[in-house]
């Protein structure tokens, strides 16, 4: 079987092994898997809200895993997604926050772009790291999460002027400029909080397929992700590209973190945790195996398992056993050569025996 073949079946498998053994667990608990499965997809298609919810949901999944596919085809693997897609909110919100009467398509332009900014940073500092003193990335972001989370909490809380605050912990809502949700997506979705994210999502789907495949720098990151050594004797910067690569990653995790936070909430608040959004952007790309169209599809399957699992207690099933299923399909995708080594073609042996 082809390579290109093998990158659209192996995820394929994945997902189906995911569903099967997730089924054979919701057996072993004494819950029927037919029923929930069937409450999850009710739930998840059976109101024109709902799929606008799905939609809402895949638009910061696509963004952050394409961040973390442009680092894995560099040959990096990017951790700090969740702290850099923090960063694009905070700074973002608090812009928006502060220019309530700016016009719309004014706002709407420097909101993402000041996320960009901000989620570039964030990704730039372990990317100058790697290249120049050979750090980890994945310990510097891991780090760098940290750090971000936590400094993020505390401007929040002491940072931002009182008139922009609700309470210590939460700001008030963005004015409706500021707003990515629309009049028109809210009538049409049935008063869902689809957004303009998810058309930036697209959008960027095609900008990285094509920076990959048809340009210069795309060429460069490949080459850098395959051997950094052969590509600085074959006359590329590979310190540049490291560095390039971390800031796109990082650029389109902080634009992952503004759609989430000015499409899906529409105010900045202190965060408990590292963002989850970034750590499903991974699963992702991880999904797609790292190909930009693909991720379209694989986020789409997550959006569908997050928005329909509350219908699984119809069956009286908990819902976080869909975690369970999403963390098997995981397993298996990085397992994928398990799957792949019963997919190779057997080899002729001579005289045709």
């Amino acid at each position: 079987m082809s390579k290109n073949a093998q990158n659209i079946v192996v995820p394929l498998i994945s997902v189906l092994l995911g569903v099967v053994l997730g089924a054979i667990v919701m057996l072993l608990f004494g819950y029927d898997p037919l029923w929930g499965y069937e409450g999850l997809i009710q739930v998840a298609f059976g109101s024109v809200k709902n799929i606008g919810e799905i939609f809402r949901a895949m638009g910061p999944l696509i963004l952050i895993a394409l961040g973390f596919t442009v680092a894995s085809r560099a040959g990096f693997f990017n951790v700090g997604l969740p702290g850099q897609a923090l960063a694009g909110w905070v700074a973002a919100g608090w812009f928006a926050l502060s220019h309530p009467d700016m016009s719309r398509p004014l706002l709407i332009v420097l909101t993402a772009l000041i996320g960009m900014i901000a989620g570039g940073l964030a990704g730039a500092i372990p990317g100058i790291l790697r290249a120049y003193l050979g750090t980890s990335e994945v310990i510097v972001t891991i780090m760098m999460n940290y750090v971000i989370l936590y400094g993020s909490n505390a401007i929040i809380r002491s940072g931002f002027a009182k008139s922009i605050m609700r309470s210590v912990d939460s700001s008030i809502q963005v004015s409706k400029n500021a707003s990515y949700q629309t009049p028109w997506l809210d009538a049409l979705t049935n008063h869902s909080r689809m957004n303009i994210g998810i058309f930036f999502a697209i959008i960027a789907i095609l900008v990285i397929w094509f920076l990959l495949n048809k340009t210069t720098l795309g060429f460069e990151i490949r080459s850098v992700g395959l051997n950094p050594y052969a590509s600085e004797y074959a006359g590329m910067s590979a310190k540049r590209t490291i560095i390039l690569s971390m800031i796109i990653s990082g650029a389109l995790a902080g634009l992952g973190g503004v759609v989430e936070g000015l499409g899906t909430f529409e105010n900045v608040f202190v965060q408990p945790s590292s963002l989850s959004i970034g750590f499903d952007g991974m699963a992702v790309s991880l999904l797609a195996a790292n190909s930009p169209i693909g991720i379209f599809f694989a986020a789409l399957l997550f959006a569908v398992l997050s928005v329909g699992k509350p219908g699984m207690t119809i069956a009286g099933i908990p819902p976080e056993l869909i975690n369970v299923v999403t963390a098997l399909i995981i397993f298996f995708v990085a397992a994928h050569y398990l799957i792949e080594r019963y997919m190779k073609p057997k080899k002729v042996a001579k005289g045709g025996k």
